[in-house]
């Protein structure tokens, strides 16, 4: 299917690594010229790119400036870590939101302003499906993915009338560094052996995690003209895993 991307100019922020990088193969490959943003964008040397830290201020006007005029935004840089009310302190709160919330509206207020003087484009926010299946154990960032949610379905719902779309998708777990980190880890505490990780998929949907292209080639059809009349909505990638607990 010909998603009609060509000559598309997108931007995709945390673009180096994991769903990041393999939305920008994924616009690529469907000929779109690809900028990605991010804090070491040497690590995907295939597309342009500019080294920058969304949470610092300044940086999101830093960066809409670089990019130009835009027609498709993919909201993706940061991380927020995991842990109780108890555990994470307010420094890496607010660390953690400065770059994946606040970041997240900081550069999509920048670039839609542009969208909006020439009526059109796209916006995708990826979040996290813990922002609807909460989580006391990833208090922050379940916290912070329900309001990057309701940000984009208030945005989305009123876009229309500016002739820009803003949508988001919340995946469940994805086969990135950072996942196996973490399985390694949880496989060394529960069972002596961190090469055993694969073993705690098993609850997993299809007993696996999402692959990035499998996240990635949605963000390029929702974000192509083969999906006009999408804005206001988040798409979970999750396997069911939510559905199965709802």
């Amino acid at each position: 299917m010909d998603l009609k991307l060509a000559g598309k100019r997108v931007l995709v922020t945390g673009g180096s690594k994991g769903i990041g990088r393999a939305c920008a193969q994924a616009f690529a490959a469907e000929g779109a010229e690809v900028m990605i943003a991010a804090r070491n964008p040497a690590a995907a040397s295939e597309f342009r790119g500019k080294a920058v830290d969304l949470s610092q201020r300044g940086a999101a006007e830093a960066l809409a400036a670089w990019a130009g005029e835009l027609d498709i935004l993919v909201n993706n840089a940061g991380a927020i870590p995991g842990g109780d009310l108890l555990k994470v302190d307010e420094e890496t709160w607010r660390r953690a939101w400065d770059l994946k919330v606040f970041g997240y509206i900081n550069l999509t207020r920048q670039i839609y302003a542009g969208m909006k003087a020439r009526r059109r484009g796209v916006i995708v926010n990826i979040i996290g499906a813990a922002g609807e299946k909460m989580d006391a154990g990833y208090l922050a960032g379940s916290t912070g993915n329900a309001g990057l949610m309701a940000f984009t379905r208030a945005l989305g719902g009123a876009s229309h009338a500016d002739g820009v779309r803003v949508l988001g998708i919340n995946p469940g777990p994805v086969a990135t560094d950072r996942l196996t980190s973490l399985y390694r880890q949880r496989a060394q505490a529960r069972l002596g052996d961190a090469a055993r990780y694969r073993e705690l998929f098993a609850g997993m949907s299809f007993g696996r995690p999402a692959q990035p292209d499998e996240i990635a080639w949605a963000v390029a059809f929702l974000a192509s003209e083969r999906s006009a009349y999408t804005s206001g909505c988040i798409v979970t990638i999750d396997g069911g895993l939510a559905a199965r607990s709802a």
